[in-house]
């Protein structure tokens, strides 16, 4: 799904770890680097939403389904398939809001969004899956903060099963080390070390952007989202 192009408040994220079964998360310690992708080789993200939601449905009868139907149709006409999503921690809200900003005003990359930007109210996990399977970049803005939070841990490491279960997704995760508080190379989860990481305080940041962010693989992975969003809603009528 894309994201609405109207303005949404700021949703806290604290609040990302309740929703989250724990059997999921992955603990980044040295010894575990190699064995927590194996873990996970099998689960996309697409998988553990509709777990979730399976579940939240049992539970809750007839009330979910019935707030699914009433999505006004305008509502879904307004979704739009965004440029990058910036996965965050919680405390690192200003410089993911400072890198958008800078990707798209400065690189005209637009639009873009940062995960706390992503409607309130909403399941985390569902709000993960919109994100970045309705983009076609996901920036891991890796921070002091960034390994610290379990919930950004879980996020990295789906997102990088993601884009190995999806074609279309293959290189669509960039990690990058902002300007404020990067994580240093050698604290970098070995994952991560294996793709070239945006470094914005090297020269060469400018040409590293001009050569990820290039228009035809937007245009690749908007088509393929558009068939994908069309064939569901055509299942869902049928």
């Amino acid at each position: 799904m894309g994201i609405g192009k109207s303005k949404v408040d700021i949703c806290p994220l604290s609040l990302s770890c309740h929703n989250v079964d724990t059997s999921h998360s992955v603990d980044t310690s040295q010894g575990h680097h190699e064995s927590d992708p194996m873990k996970l080789k099998d689960v996309s993200l697409g998988d553990i939403v509709e777990h979730n939601n399976t579940t939240e449905d049992l539970t809750g009868g007839q009330e979910g389904a019935q707030a699914g139907e009433e999505i006004p149709e305008e509502e879904a006409e307004e979704e739009v398939f965004l440029k990058f999503v910036i996965l965050h921690a919680e405390d690192d809200t200003d410089e993911a809001l400072r890198v958008q900003n800078l990707l798209q005003n400065d690189f005209g990359i637009k639009p873009g969004i940062i995960f706390a930007e992503m409607p309130c109210g909403r399941q985390h996990l569902q709000n993960l899956d919109d994100a970045v399977n309705g983009s076609a970049w996901t920036i891991l803005l890796l921070t002091e903060n960034f390994l610290r939070d379990t919930w950004c841990n879980f996020q990295f490491y789906t997102s990088l099963m993601n884009s190995v279960n999806r074609q279309h997704k293959y290189n669509s995760v960039i990690p990058m080390r902002p300007l404020n508080s990067p994580l240093p190379r050698e604290r970098t989860p070995f994952a991560l070390q294996t793709i070239n990481a945006l470094e914005e305080e090297s020269r060469g940041f400018s040409t590293q952007v001009e050569r990820i962010f290039q228009e035809s693989v937007y245009k690749t992975q908007q088509t393929i989202w558009r068939e994908t969003r069309n064939l569901a809603q055509r299942q869902f009528i049928a």
